[in-house]
């Protein structure tokens, strides 16, 4: 039976990639940092668990044999290169037969922001190794609400980007879905780009007042510093994502992340979840 490994899966897309795998009848490994309850979770929905460092080689080797295909995910921070050179060689000494990677819808070699230059390189490294890789340039997801959620409470859409940036926020579960297809029918899919957005375009302004009128409660557009917004969820003293950030605030400002696509829909073969839907979903958070 296929195997497949789950990088980050106790992130906003592992978890929902593990739960649909294992659905679909596969056999799932979890790749988690830390051994805890939500660990065990995963263990008592039927998944394999493994504990290890994306960053040692003897972890990824570990995590990589026995498996035939795999998801790979890094969060925004340093080191991404180096994991994907780490992760294409054990794929490479495994034979694996795909890799869906995660990217960034701006990905590109001039990228202002160093996380984003090397979500590039990364894709260059998957492509040199030569194992079958379809990559995910992925928009913001709808989770950044989320993120918010307690300013929200308070009536405040905080963002550090221009009001009038755009972008079509999609909700993990569905990017999670995406890969978990492509990942469970492999055929046509490596060596494929994919741009994935969400299903309307929205400006920071408007998606304030959508979050207003889902919630019937008064929520207004506030822009603040890169450094204030990371201070209000709690992150005063991380450098890449403030630098991250900044460079995004002119990605958006160039209309690098506006659109719509229908990469998304076209692969899971239905429609994609709305705004209104997800803040329902998750509305105790909100409220």
């Amino acid at each position: 039976m296929t195997r497949i490994l789950v990088t980050t899966a106790n992130g906003d897309t592992g978890r929902p990639m593990v739960e649909y795998l294992l659905k679909n009848g596969l056999q799932v490994r979890a790749m988690v940092r830390t051994e805890d309850v939500r660990a065990q979770r995963l263990r008592d929905e039927g998944a394999e668990v493994i504990v290890g460092d994306s960053l040692t080689f003897r972890d990824v080797r570990a995590a990589v044999d026995g498996v035939q295909r795999a998801y790979f995910n890094f969060p925004v921070g340093e080191g991404l290169v180096e994991s994907a050179v780490m992760f294409a060689q054990a794929a490479r000494e495994q034979g694996l037969e795909l890799i869906v990677n995660m990217s960034q819808i701006q990905s590109r070699p001039q990228a202002r922001s160093k996380a984003t230059q090397n979500h590039w390189l990364s894709e260059q490294v998957f492509d040199w190794s030569g194992v079958p890789t379809t990559h995910l340039r992925v928009t913001f997801f709808m989770e950044w609400l989320t993120y918010i959620a307690e300013l929200i409470r308070q009536g405040r859409y905080v963002m550090p980007f221009d009001a009038d940036s755009r972008f079509a926020p999609i909700s993990g579960r569905d990017i999670a879905l995406t890969a978990a297809t492509i990942l469970t029918e492999p055929a046509d899919h490596g060596g494929r780009r994919y741009t994935l957005t969400g299903p309307v375009e929205y400006s920071h302004r408007e998606l304030a007042a959508e979050v207003s009128r889902v919630l019937a409660k008064d929520v207004h557009f506030e822009r603040t510093t890169v450094t204030t917004f990371l201070d209000l969820l709690g992150m005063p003293d991380d450098t890449a994502k403030l630098r991250h950030f900044e460079a995004v605030t002119i990605d958006q400002q160039e209309g690098r992340l506006a659109g719509v696509t229908d990469a998304a829909p076209t692969i899971i073969g239905h429609r994609l979840s709305t705004v209104e839907e997800f803040i329902n979903e998750h509305r105790s958070l909100f409220e």
